[in-house]
Parts: structure tokens; sequence; C-alpha cells
């Protein structure tokens, strides 16, 4: 049985992960208190309620503090029977942000009757074990729920020639780097489209912007250079154990290089036999 913790931050998605958990095949449970853990897991395993995929949501609302979840994740080890984290985070001006355009109140606030800058800093505190025991960490604080949506289906769905995930971020620096990304490309060395009148409402995902950049000779050598580099790189990461990869690949809006490159270099880690998740985070910013 796969057994899965979804937990995280409060507003960092966890209900668009749990959803989309369940649409690939998983048994969802939300809000376990922590003390009926391990009696959860008992019922996944017993006869005819045995369940292969399975997923339960453990936050604040079921774990009231450090010494808790210590205890909750104590308790599921002495059962001996293999589970995985999944945390759900997000920097603290983006919780507030949504907490603000959604008018919800933090659970926190609520039942501490506490400020809300409080109530993230409490909340931090007490999911810290679990972080620091996930397996998979996904930060939200620039995805949209359908890129977070798509970020969890890639962990969790058709992983089977590859036990790591890969992901291919394409994004522009103007606007922050991937908190996630565990190799960069920066493609801002590369003629830009921007300046061509005909090319600068268009993004990489139109044919004209990879002609126009793959026609410089630069550009050419440096994806090869950038596919020698991950050809001889990520069996490594692979044979390290690694779980999952992110290759984040920016140039300055993230619309034209980048995505470009992005492209190309999910197609060549296809065919080095990865199924690689290609998301293109700020093609569709207007500003």
């Amino acid at each position: 049985m796969n057994f899965l913790i979804v937990t995280g931050l409060s507003g960092a998605g966890k209900s668009m992960a749990v959803n989309a958990l369940e649409d690939i095949g998983f048994f969802c449970i939300d809000n376990i208190p922590a003390g009926l853990l391990p009696r959860i897991l008992d019922f996944a395993q017993q006869g005819e309620n045995q369940l292969s995929r399975v997923a339960v949501v453990m936050d604040v609302r079921g774990l009231h503090s450090v010494a808790e979840t210590k205890k909750a994740l104590e308790a599921l080890d002495e059962k001996q029977m293999p589970y995985d984290i999944l945390f759900l985070d997000a920097n603290d001006n983006t919780i507030r942000r949504r907490y603000k355009e959604t008018r919800r109140v933090h659970p926190m606030t609520i039942a501490e009757n506490i400020p809300i800058e409080e109530a993230i800093s409490k909340e931090r505190e007490i999911l810290q074990p679990l972080r620091e025991r996930a397996k998979y960490v996904i930060d939200t604080s620039m995805l949209s729920a359908a890129q977070n949506r798509e970020r969890v289906c890639g962990l969790f769905l058709n992983k089977g020639q590859c036990a790591m995930s890969l992901s291919v971020v394409s994004f522009g620096f103007k606007y922050g780097l991937p908190q996630e990304a565990d190799i960069v490309f920066d493609v801002r060395c590369l003629p830009n489209p921007f300046y061509v009148p005909e090319l600068k409402n268009l993004t990489g995902m139109d044919q004209a912007v990879v002609d126009y950049v793959m026609a410089a000779p630069e550009s050419q050598e440096f994806l090869r250079r950038i596919e020698s580099f991950l050809e001889y790189a990520l069996p490594l990461y692979v044979k390290e154990g690694k779980s999952q990869l992110m290759i984040a690949v920016g140039c300055t809006g993230g619309k034209h290089r980048s995505v470009t490159f992005a492209r190309k270099i999910g197609e060549y880690c296809q065919k080095l036999g990865y199924q690689p998740s290609v998301q293109h985070r700020d093609a569709k910013r207007t500003m």
C-alpha cells in the first residue's frame, strides 16, 4: 500500500493537492486528528477494506504542538509501515495575500484569537517535524492552482520508467527564482525576441519565436552543452536516490527564451527515458 501524509501551511494549496490525488486514484481523508493516524492505517490495511493508495491530510486542525506532531509520527513508525510525506509550503506574504483575497480566516487565528502573522509563525513551528521528514516539498508561492495540480500529478502519476520525478520550469528573473529549483540555467545571454516587434507579443510556444532563438549559433551551442551536462548528471541524481528534481530555465520576463529552452530540455530529457513535466510559470503574465 502507498500511504501518503499530505501536510503543510494553511493556505499553501493542500485542498488542491488532495483533489489532484483523488483524481489519480488515491483514497483521501481530510483533517485527521493526530491520535487517529495509526487507526486510519489499520483500517486501510484491513481485509476487504484494503486500499492500494491512501492519502491523509494532517495539519494544525489536528495538531496543536510540536510534541503532538512528533508523537503522531512515532506512533506511525511503530506500525513499521512505509509512508511518504508531501509538504505544501508558501512564503508568509503569499499566505497572507491568499487569506485576504478569499476573505477566509486562518484556523489558528480562530482557535487561539491571535493575529495571522503570529498564527503563520506558530503553524510553521508545529509542522516543522513533518517538513523535516518530507520526501516531497512543493513551494506554491508562485504557482497557480492549475500548476500546483500539475506538479502533484507529476509526482504521483506514471513514474514507472524512473524513480525520480523530473520537472522543467521556465521563469522570468524579474519575478524571482523558483524556490524549489535544483538546477538553474540562465539564458538571458541569448538573442532576445522581445526587441523584435513581430515577436514581442508572442511566446516560446510559438514556432516563430523558437526559430528566432535557435537560429543563433550561440543558442545551438548553449543547448548542446546543457544536453551534455544533463546526460551526465541526471543518472547521478537517480543513483543518489533523489525523488524529485526541478530544472529551472530563466530569462528576463519568462516568455521567450526560457520557454523555448524549457521545451527543448523537456524533449531531450524525454529522449533520455525520463518523463518530465514542463511548465511555463510566467509565460502568460501581462506585466
